[in-house]
C-alpha cells in the first residue's frame, strides 16, 4: 500500500500560478521603479516619520512574507543568471543583475523597516551582500563593453566567482534573517505574559513553519518544539492548546523537531491530552494531527516509535473514541489519519482496533456524510480495513458491520471536482479497498456477500477500463488480485473471455493486457 499523508487542504493552500504571478507582478514592478529611483524610498510627506517603502501596504504581521517573496525572486533570478551565462548571453546577464541588485536594495530596505533590531552580524551581511551586487553589476556592464571572445572568456570565470559570492552571501543573510525572527517569536511566547502576545507569537511561528522544511528546521534548533510543549503542560494556557498543538503538527515533519519531541516526552504529553475528556474537541483533533505527522508512514526516521509504543493503547483508544464523537468531518479525518498511520507500524495496533470493536465504528461513520464527507476521509478509513483485513477475525467483523457493501462502494470513488489532489485520494480508495476485498474473501462468507454485491463486474470493469481507475497502476494490480481471489470462490462469476485474459495467466501478463487495452471512443 502507498503510503498515506493528510491532504494538502488541511494545511497548506495550492497557489494557482496566475494567482502566483498576480502577487510577484507587484514586485516586479517595484523593482523597475527603484532602478528608476536609485533604491531611495519615498517620504509621504515632509512631517511624517514613517517612509513609504514598497512593503508600506502590508501589515506587520505580513513582513516575513513579503520578505520571503522577494528572496524567492532574487534565489530565482540568480539560477537564471548562471543559465543565461552559460549560454554567453551577455546582455540579459547584465540587465537580470541589474535587477537583483535592486530587488537586494529593495529586501534590504524593506527588512530594516521591520519593527525589530538587528544585530551586528546582520549589518555586516547587509552591506557585504549590497557591495558584491554592485561589484556584480560593474563587472557585467564592462563586458558588455567589449566583442573579444577571449577577453570575455577569461572574464567568464570571474564573473562566475561573483555570482558564487553573491548567492553565498545571500543565503547567509536570509538564514540570519529567519534565525532571528524565530529567536524573535519564541522569546515572545517564553517570556510575554500575554495571552495575546503569545498567540500572536504562536501563529507568526506557524506561518514560518508553513514555508517549507527549512524554515521547520530553523524553529526546531532554536528551541521552538521546546517552548511550545511546555505550553501544553500548562493548563493556565488551555485556551492556546489548539493553535500550539497545530504548529507542532507542521514543525514535527523534519528529524529536527522529532528528536526535540522525544526529547521533551511529546507522545506522553500528547497522550495525556488526547485522554483528558476535559479538553475541547478541537485540543483533541489538533492532537490527532500531531499523532498523524508523527507517525506518518513518509518519515525516514523512527527513532521517536520506542516511546510511541509505550503509549499506543491509551492513544489508540482516544483517538477511536474521538472517530465516534467528532462533530465535523475535519475532526473524523485527523482522528482516522491518525488511526491508519498508526496500523502501518505495528499489527498490535490492528489487534487493539479490534477489541474496540474500531470496525463497527468506522462503518458506521461512513453511512454519514456529514462525518465522512470527503475522499480523504473515506481513504483514511479504507487505510485502516486493509491493514485490519490480514487479521482472520476481521472477517466476521466486515459480514456484521455490512462492510462488503461499503467496500463495493468504495470501488465507485471519482472525483467530482478533477482536483489533482482529490483524484489521487479516488485512487487510494479504489486501490484500499480491492486489496481489503483480496485479503477478506479468503473467508467464504465474505466472498459470498462480495459475489452476490456484484463484485466481480465492477472489478473487471476497472480492469479492463482505464479511465473508471484514473489510469492508475496501482488499482489495476489490486483488482486483478481481488479477481482471482474471487473467481476460486465462485468461477460461474466470470464469462469465459475474462477468465482467459484476467484470471487464468500469470498477473503481470494481465496486467500488461490491461494496460495496453485503448478505449474506443467511436
Amino acid at each position: 500500500l502507498p503510503s498515506l499523508c493528510l491532504p494538502c487542504s488541511m494545511h497548506l493552500i495550492q497557489v494557482d500560478s496566475v494567482q502566483r504571478w498576480m502577487e510577484d507582478l507587484k514586485l516586479m514592478t517595484d523593482c523597475e521603479c527603484m532602478c528608476i529611483l536609485q533604491s531611495k524610498p519615498i517620504s509621504i510627506e515632509k512631517d511624517e516619520q514613517n517612509e513609504l517603502i514598497l512593503s508600506s501596504q502590508y501589515s506587520t504581521c505580513d513582513n516575513l512574507q513579503l520578505l520571503l517573496k522577494r528572496a524567492w525572486i532574487i534565489s530565482t533570478e540568480l539560477t537564471r543568471i548562471a543559465q543565461k551565462l552559460e549560454k554567453n548571453r551577455w546582455q540579459r546577464v547584465h540587465s537580470m543583475t541589474v535587477r537583483v541588485n535592486c530587488h537586494v536594495h529593495s529586501m534590504v530596505n524593506e527588512y530594516n523597516t521591520f519593527p525589530r533590531s538587528s544585530s551586528e552580524e546582520m549589518h555586516q551581511l547587509e552591506k557585504l551582500l549590497i557591495d558584491k551586487c554592485s561589484e556584480f553589476t560593474a563587472f557585467t556592464e564592462r563586458c558588455l563593453q567589449t566583442e573579444d571572445e577571449e577577453i570575455l572568456k577569461s572574464m567568464k570565470s570571474c564573473v562566475n566567482e561573483t555570482l558564487t559570492t553573491v548567492a553565498q552571501y545571500f543565503g547567509q543573510l536570509i538564514e540570519l534573517v529567519l534565525t532571528q525572527e524565530a529567536q524573535n517569536l519564541l522569546r515572545q511566547v517564553e517570556l510575554s505574559g500575554s495571552l495575546y502576545v503569545m498567540e500572536s507569537a504562536i501563529s507568526g511561528l506557524f506561518s514560518l513553519a508553513q514555508e517549507g522544511a527549512h524554515l521547520c528546521r530553523i524553529i526546531a534548533k532554536e528551541g521552538g518544539v521546546v517552548a511550545l510543549f511546555k505550553i501544553c503542560r500548562q493548563d493556565c494556557f488551555r485556551c492556546l492548546y489548539p493553535q500550539t498543538l497545530r504548529t507542532l503538527a507542521s514543525i514535527c515533519c523534519v528529524e529536527e523537531g522529532m528528536h526535540q519531541l522525544e526529547k521533551v516526552d511529546g507522545i506522553l504529553c500528547l497522550a495525556d491530552i488526547l485522554t483528558d475528556t476535559s479538553h475541547s474537541e478541537a485540543t483533541h483533533a489538533e492532537a490527532a494531527a500531531v499523532i498523524a505527522q508523527i507517525t506518518s508512514p513518509h518519515l525516514t526516521f523512527t527513532q521517536h516509535l520506542s516511546s510511541f509504543l509505550e503509549n499506543m493503547e491509551e492513544i489508540v483508544t482516544a483517538l477511536v473514541k474521538l472517530c465516534q464523537e467528532a462533530s465535523s468531518g475535519e475532526v473524523f479525518l485527523l482522528a482516522s489519519a491518525a488511526l491508519a498511520n498508526i496500523t502501518f507500524f505495528d499489527t498490535m495496533a490492528c489487534e487493539i482496533l479490534l477489541q474496540l470493536n474500531a470496525m463497527k465504528i468506522l462503518l458506521a461513520a461512513c453511512s454519514d456524510r456529514h462525518i465522512v464527507d470527503t475522499p480523504y476521509s473515506r481513504d483514511q478509513v479504507a487505510t485502516i480495513l486493509a491493514n485490519m483485513s490480514v487479521l482472520d477475525q476481521c472477517a466476521s467483523e466486515i459480514i456484521q458491520g455490512n462492510g462488503v457493501q461499503l467496500l463495493m462502494e468504495m470501488l465507485f470513488e471519482k472525483s467530482s471536482s478533477g482536483n489533482p489532489a482529490e483524484a489521487a485520494a479516488c485512487e487510494r480508495v479504489q486501490q484500499k479497498s480491492a486489496v481489503t476485498l483480496a485479503r477478506l474473501s479468503r473467508d467464504p462468507e465474505v466472498a459470498e456477500a462480495a459475489v452476490k454485491l456484484s463484485c466481480i463486474p465492477r472489478l473487471i470493469k476497472l480492469c479492463r477500463s482505464p479511465t473508471e481507475r484514473n489510469n492508475s497502476d496501482s488499482v489495476l494490480v489490486a483488482c486483478l488480485a481481488a479477481l482471482r481471489r474471487l473467481a476460486v470462490m465462485s468461477p460461474d462469476g466470470l464469462e469465459d473471455s475474462d477468465f482467459q485474459q484476467l484470471v487464468k495467466p500469470r498477473l503481470v501478463d494481465s496486467f500488461l493486457l490491461c494496460t495496453n487495452m485503448e478505449e474506443s471512443f467511436v
